[in-house]
Parts: C-alpha cells; structure tokens; sequence
C-alpha cells in the first residue's frame, strides 16, 4: 500500500472487491461514518489523534461475572488502553435448534459495556474460529458435525452455518461500536488463517458478513509474523497484524517490506503459555517478557497482551492439541499472566505497567490500593468425603442406544463428556489382546464386571492383552472427551471409538452405548445408578464413582481446591463443575472464585474415573505444578 496515501480508515481498507461479494453474508444497510481508528502510512490515528494500541486480553466466558468488572478495573490500572477477547460460539449456541443465549454469564455486551465505563476501548474477535486453547476452537460440535463439510472454507455449507451465527451475534456488537458511542473500536476477521488455509475467497466472505451486518469500525486479520503466515492469512485490502511471543523487530521489518502501508500492531504477544496435563507449568519471566514488549513500543508499535487475565476453563470447556497424541489442555487459564487466575498482581504486572506508562510518557503512580492488596482467602481447610454411587453403576443406568459398530460423540448427539459402550465379545482360550480403532481419548474397559486395564489414543492400537479361559465376556469401555482439538489440520475431530473394536484381528459387533452428559444438572447425574446414596453397594474409598461433602461458611472468599489420593476425574462445587483433575498434573489445586460459594453450607461433589480419596482440602495458595520455561522457542 502507498504510504503517502491519505489516512485510510476501515471503510476504504476493508471495502468490496470483486472477488469478495456478500453471497451468504446476510442484508443490512451499510454505515458510512467515519470508524475511530485510521492510518496513514505506518501511523495510527484515533478520531484523527495520533494513538498506539496498548491492550491486554481477556475472556468473559474465562472469569465468572461476579468479577468481570474487578478483572477489567485491574486491566485498567495496568496502564492500557483497550480489552481484547474472544467471542466463543459453542458457549453460546452449544445445542442445535436452540438460540444463541446471550444473557447471564453469556452477556458479553455487559462485559463490553464495564470495559467501556472502565475507560478503554474494546476489539471483538468473532472468529467464528478463536484456537483459544478452547474446546474445539469455539465450534459447536453440532455445528461442523457434517462429514463433507469443510471446515473454515468456502464451502456454503460451512458459511450457511456461519451465517446463521453472525445473524445472531452481530447485532449484539454493532450496538456496542465506536460510532454509536460505545467501546468497541475494532473488529478481526477469522483468526490466524495463515496458520490453517490459504482459501482468500473465505476470508473475503467473512470480511463482507462482518460488514453487511454493521460492522463500520476497523477490521483486521491476525496472523504469524513471518511471510508464510502472511501469504495464507491476510488480505491484501485489509490491516494485517501479528500474533507472536518474541523477535517483534523481526516481525516489524516484514511488515515494512510486505505491508508498508501499515502500522505495526501485535495483537497477540504471548507473555505466557498455557499447560497440558502431564507437562510442566510453564513461565515466562517479567523481565524477558517485558524486554519484548519494549521492543515494540520502541518500534512505536502496537501491542496486546495474550493473556493479561487468563482466567480458567470452567467445567469441560479445555481444548487439546494434538503432537501425535492427544494433549489435553488443564484446567487452569493462569498463563502466567500479569493479572494471576485470582486476580492477584504478579510481578509481571508491575514491569509491564512500568513500560507501559514509559511508552505513553506517562508518570508511573501507585496502584489505588483496593487493587494492590489481594482480596483474602478462605482459610486452609479439609473437607471429608464419603463415597456415593460407583462408577459403572452410573455409566449403567443410563437408556441405552444400538448399534451394529461402536457410535461416536457425534453419532450420539454429545459434545463433550462419556459414552459408556457394551458389547459381548468371545475371547479365544488364555485370552487376546483387544484393541481399539480410532479411539478418542481415554478408555476404561471391565471384562464381566472386572477392571481390565486403561487404553489412551496412543496405545489403543497396540490393545490391551487379557488373560482369560477363553468364551463370551462382557466387555465395557467407558471413553472419555479430554476436550476436543483447538488448533491445527485435526479440527473438528469426533470423540469417541471411530474405528471399531477389535479382539486381536476379528471386530466386535453389536453394542450399547449410553452418552453420560456431564453437563446436565448435578441433581440428574446424580440420580442415575441409585442417586448419591452413600451405603449399599457404594464403592470403597479406593473405588471410582462418586464422592461427596460438606463445608460451612461464614462468609464466601476465594480458595483453591485440592484432592490429594484421587486420581482423575471431575469436581463440582454447589452443582456448578468447576473443572477436571488428574493427579498427573501439573495442576493440584483448583481456583474456586467466591462467587461459587455462599454463607452456610457448601457441597463439594467429585466424579472420579480411577482411584478415590477420602478428603478435600482448601488451601489458601494456588499449586499449578513444577514451573518450566515457556516454549520460547514457538513464540515467534
């Protein structure tokens, strides 16, 4: 682009081009005022002032709304100047034929809305795809559930249901936009494309369902700092920014050759990582991360921070990657970031603000007081738990579905949670090895009743070996969703047994399944199978199944959870699933927000899958493992 242009605004840059059309996009007058944000050359402009992007990151569907407006204040204070976040549809839309809900914790135009009172400005990623280390990237699994649709493409049946989305969600937005006096300054289209596909088509679709719909304020793409990135994510009529954790003058020297015309804005630094199950938790130190940011804001660049506030991945809704095998995302959002999970001010937090307010040539003030002193928590306690109905008696009771092959997730019409499968299977004389097709994630299996061992997406090929006189057994196999993939060419995977079931060479036909949707209310898991009775055929300590206590409060306060002796598996607090568990970390405690708890009696209830305790215990710390450096070397 010509550098000695005039200021362009989002109307010029982001404007129709031939190839683009609006075919599925919708109808809706298209405004014609003037967007906050414009450049000229390499410069950024706000209503015509010059301006620089200084923004941190954070997710309403992450932090409970009884402490949106604390998360924000503290954003605030950090010395920015605009919220970043997501929005997630499979939060919003997580059934087929039902509407979007945008009320409640789900009311992200409240969430907009306390940001604006709070003084900043706000970018809205509607995706529809976020990664977002969130179950599925933020598709409803209902939704890219079709076999032959393809997925973040051109494909109409992909943009119909697209569509259908931005019919809802847009005109949630477009209220909240700058030129309506609200917050929302800026608006991506899809995000990090480059590192997907390179169908230019579909982003132009995107890019005109935005704009057909009343986005009138600036539009971007995201993508990886590095020509290949480019090439397959941005437009070339369209402000391209950059997601990158290091080497941002790297970054900014592409810019200048490849978009000259553009200021330099990296609307992703990642100044933490995320954690898998059974990896360390990763850190990033204040002064390393801080040293890049500098770099930027040196450059006169614009910068977000990813995450400012990671917040948590309340009950089932931690994506995974996959590296050959499943990784699970924890639990826990922390990040490591400036702002911790508790809202507690980290040290990054001071070093970033010091840069921030250098940047803006600001003079660095206190931090108001009521931020700067952490809120205190519930005092370190121990809850008792007594056992309740055993596991295979709930994934029993459930109505059960048949079927010549073993169903998927999908084929059963369940997104996340089990599915219990049981078939009659003839074992040869000492017995064989059972082997698993397709398996995603985790399987536990009982041969007539008895634990027979655990198979995982990376041992289920080579089975389970069994001893056994041989004849016709009962085989059960309960397989758990870990979360489904957020990033790469696996998105949209199914869960479940894909392949079938095998005794070595010879399949298995003829199943039960019975979906166990952890979701449903507590009051309804808990009746299947006898209820949460705790006699009468409940399961030693020892044994998986239910587990249930109680703990009276005076007064609510933050806490973090611990299950020191259980093994894996899912925990609730007053019928609300905070999240899941696994001994394996590095997680070992769970951040339980006050807003969970209330005066009098708290129930704490655990759904474990392998090895039961006999206690919870409240702690007053957060432990989210052994610390190891963040991957560094993937943050370019």
């Amino acid at each position: 682009m010509n550098a000695a242009l005039p200021a362009v605004t989002a109307e010029r840059l982001s404007g129709d081009d031939s190839n683009g059309g609006s075919q599925g996009a919708g109808t809706g007058a298209r405004a014609t005022t003037v967007p906050a944000l414009s450049f000229a050359g390499r410069k950024l402009y706000r209503h015509g002032r010059p301006h620089r992007i200084i923004a941190g990151a954070i997710h309403y569907f992450r932090v409970h709304p009884g402490q949106w407006e604390d998360r924000i204040a503290r954003l605030a204070a950090m010395g920015v100047n605009t919220l970043d976040t997501y929005v997630a549809w499979n939060f919003h839309q997580p059934n087929k034929g039902q509407a979007p809900d945008f009320s409640g914790w789900r009311d992200f135009a409240r969430f907009i809305t306390l940001a604006g009172d709070a003084g900043l400005d706000v970018i809205v990623r509607p995706g529809p795809y976020i990664c977002a280390e969130w179950d599925n990237g933020g598709f409803p699994a209902w939704a890219v559930s079709d076999a032959g649709m393809v997925l973040r493409s051109s494909d109409p049946r992909f943009t119909a249901v697209v569509a259908d989305w931005f019919d809802a969600l847009l005109p949630v937005i477009t209220p909240l936009q700058a030129a309506n006096g609200g917050p929302v300054v800026a608006v991506q289209i899809e995000n990090e494309y480059g590192s997907y596909g390179d169908d230019a088509e579909y982003l132009r679709w995107n890019r005109a369902a935005l704009q057909s719909r009343g986005i009138t304020e600036m539009l971007f793409t995201a993508d990886g700092g590095t020509d290949y990135f480019l090439d397959g994510g941005s437009l070339p009529d369209t402000w391209a920014t950059a997601t990158l954790g290091s080497r941002g003058d790297e970054a900014d020297a592409v810019w200048q050759r490849r978009r000259p015309g553009e200021p330099f804005f990296n609307v992703e630094f990642w100044n933490g990582w995320f954690d898998h199950w059974t990896e360390n938790h990763h850190t990033r130190g204040a002064a390393d991360a801080t040293a890049e940011v500098r770099k930027i804001l040196d450059l006169d660049g614009s910068v977000c921070l990813y995450m400012a506030h990671g917040g948590t991945n309340f009950g089932l809704t931690s994506g995974c990657n996959h590296d050959g095998v499943i990784q699970p995302t924890v639990t826990s959002y922390d990040s490591d970031a400036p702002i911790g999970e508790d809202g507690r001010l980290t040290l990054k937090f001071h070093a970033m603000r010091e840069a921030f307010f250098a940047a803006e040539g600001r003079e660095l003030t206190p931090v108001p007081e009521a931020l700067a002193r952490p809120a205190a928590p519930l005092p370190a306690s121990v809850i008792e738990l007594a056992p309740g109905t055993g596991l295979l008696e709930m994934a029993r009771a459930g109505g059960a579905v048949t079927s010549v092959k073993p169903l998927s997730f999908g084929e059963l019409g369940l997104d996340r949670g089990m599915v219990h499968y049981t078939a009659t299977a003839v074992l040869p004389p000492g017995g064989g090895t059972i082997r698993l097709r397709g398996l995603h994630d985790r399987a536990y299996l009982w041969i007539d009743g008895v634990p027979a061992g655990v198979l995982t997406d990376g041992t289920a090929g080579s089975g389970l070996k069994v001893e056994h006189s041989g004849g016709p057994v009962v085989l059960e196999i309960l397989v758990e969703n870990q979360g489904r993939i957020n990033y790469g060419p696996l998105l949209g995977q199914d869960k479940g047994i894909l392949g079938g079931v095998l005794v070595n060479q010879r399949y298995i036909f003829h199943w039960e399944q019975r979906a166990l949707n952890l979701e449903r209310p507590l009051e309804e898991l808990l009746e299947l199978g006898g209820g949460a009775a705790l006699a009468g055929g409940a399961p030693p300590p020892a044994g998986p199944g239910w587990f249930h206590g109680e703990h009276h409060l005076a007064e609510p306060a933050d806490t973090f959870l611990a299950l020191p002796g259980f093994g894996k598996g899912f925990v609730w607090v007053n019928g609300f699933l905070l999240g899941r568990h696994w001994e394996v970390g590095p997680q070992v405690t769970l951040y339980v927000p006050a807003p969970l708890l209330r005066a009098g009696t708290n129930r704490v209830s655990v759904l474990e899958l392998e090895r039961g305790g006999t206690r919870a215990e409240l702690r007053e710390e957060p432990e989210l493992g052994a610390a190891g450096p963040a991957h560094v070397e993937d943050l370019g």
